[in-house]
């Protein structure tokens, strides 16, 4: 298998700089990106999701003390004030301080709250970091927002990416001048992701990313996955009983249709075996974002697995909807969770191991033992 060296200097400062937090099988831990918190206007891009997000934290992560990981651009500080910001979602701030009081928590800064770091007497500054490590055994998590992948925003400290902050937020947007985000370039989005890839590969890790806003799994395209979800429902089909036979049959004829639409209307990079190359790592996650139009999507880590989850208003399309049989309501918020992909991190490792490899060696240099560090639960 091809390998690819290419350096990646500012992501191996991620993980080595990275705090390093332990987790175990008891641990559970919930990560969202890319929020965009607004002062609450008709330009607030989080508002509409904003109810659903306040529950979902409070009734069911919070109430199973889960840690909390906000993974970047939680502000969008390129086109609202701190202050307007934390005055509006003064609620979601004391539910954030919540968690690192009644649980964990942690707050990693992106692109769009960089200005954070300048901000005196912000309120999430004791737990605001760059990259977090959390430790699974002996092997590493790496959590970090993903612009620093971009080639032009490798460096989020420099000189050259905080005046290209504030060009944006103090000539750009007041001059109606349109910042257009990574999330909605189909190019831009591949080529971080292949960055951060190449190098969980190299490392030998796992990382967690957000900032392209598009869910992902286990660095799957969505043909990989689709074949993956199939043959997973073929083997499951002969132990199963007559209810769930026809769960099965059902759920297979929708997949098969999702199938057929990708070959007849997806580029060429969506249908190859592999996204970023011929054979699928594990090496790459992410969260996607809490502003989609019915929805937002998260990564959990519980009981030694990882999940991708989608939480909605229950207003889906009808084909998602009869797919989703563990789709379940929290309570009676009118509110449900769809589990869209899970797999047990030992497995998920096992493959990196496996995988990234060349003439049966491990591909550079995988990331340091932590000496000490407290237990993330």
């Amino acid at each position: 298998m091809r390998q690819d060296f290419r350096p990646y200097p500012e992501l191996d400062r991620l993980l080595q700089k990275a705090v390093p937090i332990s987790l175990d099988h008891a641990s559970r831990v919930v990560v969202f990106s890319d929020l965009h918190l607004g002062d609450g206007g008709r330009n607030d891009e989080f508002l509409h999701n904003s109810s659903l997000f306040e529950t979902v934290l409070e009734q069911h992560y919070l109430a199973r003390r889960c840690g909390l990981v906000l993974n970047g651009d939680i502000e969008e500080l390129m086109k609202f004030s701190c202050g307007s910001i934390e005055k509006a979602w003064e609620r979601l701030y004391d539910l954030f301080r919540r968690f690192a009081g009644e649980a964990s928590f942690w707050k990693i800064y992106g692109n769009h709250d960089l200005g954070l770091l300048d901000e005196e007497g912000y309120q999430l500054a004791p737990w605001l970091v760059e990259s977090l490590a959390f430790r699974f055994g002996t092997d590493t998590i790496l959590l970090f927002h993903g612009h620093q992948a971009s080639p032009f925003l490798r460096e989020p400290c420099s000189i050259i990416a905080r005046s290209l902050f504030y060009l944006l937020r103090y000539i750009a947007k007041p001059a109606g001048i349109r910042n257009y985000s990574v999330s909605y370039k189909s190019r831009k989005r591949y080529v971080i992701e292949k960055a951060a890839y190449e190098f969980s590969n190299r490392a030998g890790i796992i990382s967690i990313i957000g900032h392209t806003h598009r869910p992902l799994f286990e660095s799957l395209s969505k043909v990989d996955a689709l074949n993956y979800r199939i043959e997973e429902l073929c083997r499951a089909y002969p132990a199963a009983g007559q209810d769930r036979r026809s769960c099965i049959e059902d759920e297979i004829g929708h997949l098969k249709d999702e199938l057929d639409a990708c070959y007849r209307k997806g580029f060429r990079k969506s249908l190859r075996s592999g996204r970023y190359g011929n054979i699928t790592i594990p090496s790459i996650f992410n969260s996607g974002c809490a502003i989609g139009k019915r929805g937002m999507t998260a990564i959990e880590i519980e009981d030694g697995m990882i999940r991708l989850v989608y939480w909605h208003n229950g207003r889906i399309e009808g084909k998602k909807r009869e797919k989703s049989g563990g789709m379940e309501e929290l309570g009676s918020s009118g509110y449900f969770r769809m589990v869209l992909n899970e797999d047990r991190l030992d497995y998920v490792f096992s493959r990196i191991r496996l995988l990234a490899r060349s003439h049966g060696k491990p591909v550079g240099k995988i990331a340091g033992e932590f000496n000490s560090c407290p237990t993330f639960t």
